[in-house]
């Protein structure tokens, strides 16, 4: 069973490490064992303090988590890949509509087509075209309207 609740700090370790995994899994070509410093640094200076995060838990393994601003952007939507095509990621967005009922904004790499399927399903409109700052990749731009 899915469990949700607020991040702690003492999920830190467990929240970058998922991170790590679940976006080697998704871009295997990209070394992210050489972010995870940049990540590390942009989990304790940008998400945490400004965002409010929401894990999932199963089993007491963390397994999933959301991060939403005071804007409604969702910068990180990470579940475990062992739980893809479970309801965690459901879950975690229903969640997130439900801190940010004026709406939801979000960026997802448009190469990502398992990505924006999953927004798709879950009322995400597309809303133009954009380049990820940090990657430079292209991104699709994605809103979520109550």
């Amino acid at each position: 069973m899915i469990h949700l609740r607020s991040y702690r700090p003492e999920d830190e370790a467990a929240a970058i490490e998922l991170w790590h995994r679940t976006w080697q899994e998704a871009y295997p070509q990209i070394d992210f064992a050489a972010r995870l410093d940049w990540w590390r640094e942009r989990w304790r200076k940008d998400l945490v303090p400004k965002a409010q995060i929401v894990v999932a838990e199963q089993g007491g393994a963390l397994t999933g988590f959301v991060t939403i601003d005071r804007e409604g952007y969702l910068d990180q939507l990470v579940v475990d890949p062992a739980h893809w095509g479970s309801d965690a990621a459901r879950l975690l967005v229903d969640e997130a509509k439900r801190l940010s009922p004026s709406g939801i904004m979000l960026l997802v790499n448009k190469d990502n087509a398992r990505a924006i399927r999953f927004y798709e399903r879950n009322g995400f409109a597309h809303a133009g075209d954009d380049v990820n700052p940090t990657s430079g990749r292209p991104v699709l731009k994605m809103v979520w309207r109550a």
